[in-house]
């Protein structure tokens, strides 16, 4: 049906014999159609593709890759292609809502391009296919079922280095399952960028930011450099002390700043309805009812037949009002956080939820702002008097300040930055744009691990190996672990913003709790969707552009402290 309504469309005589008035009118015939058409597939995808995740089922599989094809064809469609590439031809007729809406469809299409129908099909087969094993997976450690909770509270507290090397490997052992399909992925994501004349797909995904593979490696490459001498000084102080499947994170290393202690005897249920309390004492309205029925928020059993994907995301199913979430929650600190962060994402999308916003622009100004605006609520989450305004720390509670900005920069920034600006984007820059054979995966992930991280492996890990598809990301959302970079570095210029500017606080101590005026500003950020350029809307909001100085800022006490404390040790690594 659509490819009728698209050949209808393209029987308009050439643009060249039409005014800019009614080259515009032309466009504005044609959006009308591709955003109806749009918003009426991504829905019965997104649903498909929820009930696959939290339902881990062949039959499920086999719906999800349905839709997912006819999704597919008409985002791949030729004659959407054909016609969005002629308006741009003429872009200079159109207005900017229009344009941006434009080449959104041919980014769209570039994921899908059905001019080359049975590579769009095999790639929809082997994602299905992928998401199946990761989903179904059922993690063991000494020949019992172990959930993914487990494995992170065990990698978290035990101080049994036995127990943890255990837990570790038992936590890589999906890798070997996931590596024969990806590299048969990695072949049919190029294929795909490359019918749309990208070359390759990492190019693809880091064109939404206007840039180019090397422009995105160097600007993180930039990012580590300014960050380098804070995160050596971390380094030095937290060596060979892992307590996270990939090093990404450094948690729990500082025990006075151990707050989970504080959530014991409270239910799952007050986790995430605290969190909305955050945004609507902002001033946003509550989630929509149909978000309690139709979410999947707390863990299955480790016996439960029913298997759903544990990564934690939050889902704007049909580009109106109808948002999920699917998490895990648990009573403890780390839980507390991510709901804040993934209910972020929820009231993006209810922010640009609005007529002015078409469907092809619901989505974030560039892909990190969506996370990170999750990341800055997480982190103002995190802030000692907000804790204290919801109860969780008593109002006598006298921090440790120290060791608060400490457990901040090793769980929540500083080695993730190393970890999503180094080890993730270079690998997969590798694997995409250099073709990286797949019987050296896993040297390079371990080369890069040591290169940018400075740690090594518990255990030697040879190419009968892949660590590196143990991570969500490499399999279901390739390409785009940098944005979490992004993220991290936009959430402190934002967080820097807030406190000094609006509250009037020290931003390594404040409350956003109940602050209306924080909510506006914010509001004012989240509403605009995808309708303005990026460096625009973050230069507009903060006077700043995109830039780890507020960042630095932030852990500067942080960095005394360390120096002092690393003072006649060996900083760095050989």
């Amino acid at each position: 049906m659509s490819r009728r309504i698209f050949l209808v469309v393209l029987t308009f005589v050439p643009l060249l014999t039409f005014a800019a008035s009614a080259t515009q009118e032309r466009a504005d015939r044609f959006l009308q159609l591709a955003n109806a058409g749009f918003q009426a597939l991504y829905r019965v995808n997104s649903e498909a593709q929820w009930l696959a995740v939290t339902d881990v089922t062949p039959e499920h599989d086999a719906a999800a890759e349905a839709t997912g094809k006819a999704y597919a064809a008409f985002n791949g469609n030729p004659a959407i292609i054909t016609e969005a590439r002629e308006l741009l031809t003429h872009k200079n007729e159109l207005n900017e809502l229009t344009v941006r809406q434009l080449n959104q469809l041919l980014l769209n299409a570039a994921e899908v391009p059905m001019t080359n129908p049975e590579l769009v099909t095999k790639r929809v087969e082997a994602e299905t296919k992928q998401a199946s094993i990761l989903n179904s997976f059922e993690f063991k450690l000494n020949g019992q079922k172990i959930t993914a909770n487990d494995i992170d509270n065990k990698l978290e507290k035990s101080t049994d280095l036995n127990e943890r090397k255990a837990v570790w490997e038992a936590s890589k052992e999906s890798g070997p399952a996931l590596k024969s399909n990806l590299a048969v992925l990695r072949d049919l994501r190029n294929g795909v960028a490359k019918e749309m004349k990208y070359p390759d797909y990492f190019a693809l995904q880091v064109s939404n930011y206007g840039m180019t593979t090397d422009v995105m490696l160097k600007m993180l490459e930039d990012w580590m450099n300014t960050l380098r001498p804070l995160y050596l000084q971390l380094h030095t102080w937290a060596k060979y002390k892992l307590a996270n499947r990939w090093a990404q994170e450094w948690p729990n290393l500082v025990e006075a700043a151990n707050i989970d202690k504080y959530f014991e005897g409270r239910k799952p249920e007050w986790i995430i309805k605290t969190a909305e309390q955050f945004y609507t004492g902002l001033g946003f309205s509550p989630l929509p009812k149909t978000f309690w029925e139709r979410s999947d928020l707390y863990p299955l059993p480790p016996d439960s037949k029913r298997k759903k994907n544990t990564h934690a995301s939050c889902w704007h199913v049909d580009l109106e009002n109808d948002i999920r979430s699917l998490q895990s929650v648990e009573p403890n600190a780390r839980w507390f956080f991510t709901a804040h962060h993934e209910l972020g994402h929820g009231y993006y999308f209810k922010a640009y939820t609005r007529p002015e916003v078409p469907y092809l622009l619901r989505l974030g100004a560039a892909p990190g702002f969506h996370e990170g605006m999750g990341e800055l609520i997480a982190l103002a989450s995190s802030q000692v008097p907000y804790l204290q305004s919801r109860g969780v720390l008593p109002a006598d509670f006298k921090p440790d300040t120290t060791a608060f900005q400490l457990d901040d920069a090793l769980s929540r920034a500083v080695p993730f930055i190393y970890f999503s600006c180094g080890v993730m984007p270079h690998w997969e820059a590798d694997i995409y744009a250099h073709n990286l054979p797949a019987d050296q995966w896993n040297a390079r992930w371990w080369k890069y691990v040591g290169d940018f991280q400075g740690v090594e492996p518990q255990s030697p890990r040879g190419e009968e190996f892949c660590d590196a598809a143990t991570k969500t990301h490499i399999n279901d959302n390739p390409a785009y672990y940098y944005n979490y970079a992004f993220a991290t570095v936009f959430k402190f210029q934002l967080h820097d913003y807030i406190a000094r500017k609006i509250l009037h606080q020290s931003p390594q101590s404040c409350n956003y709790a109940d602050n209306k005026e924080v909510g506006t500003w914010l509001n004012n950020i989240l509403k605009k969707g995808g309708t303005e350029d990026w460096r625009k809307v973050l230069k507009e909001a903060t006077g700043e552009d995109i830039s780890t100085r507020a960042m630095m800022e932030y852990f500067k006490p942080l960095m005394s402290w360390l120096e002092q404390q690393n003072k006649g040790r060996q900083i760095g690594w050989d």
